[in-house]
């Protein structure tokens, strides 16, 4: 049986701050980030395991919410 993996366990350790031209926005640590790759490189060769496609789907998810508050905070910015 595989664990639902909640995207929020990952951001104490994945998660960084980081200032661009004025802007603050949420990046993936560099730890979080080479996990993701190396995930998306065992699902290209099919050797996923599915508590890894649990993990890389929670990955995913993180990595759309933190686009979507990094869009809309360039956005309030450039008003």
């Amino acid at each position: 049986m595989t664990t639902l993996v909640k995207p929020s366990v990952l951001i104490p350790k994945g998660l960084r701050v980081q200032q661009i031209n004025h802007l603050t926005l949420f990046k993936f640590t560099d730890e979080l980030g080479e996990r993701m790759q190396m995930l998306l490189d065992k699902k290209k060769a099919d050797s996923l395991t599915s508590e890894e496609a649990v993990e890389l789907e929670a990955i995913g998810e993180l990595d759309e919410i933190f686009s979507y508050i990094n869009a809309v905070m360039a956005t309030q910015a450039n008003r």
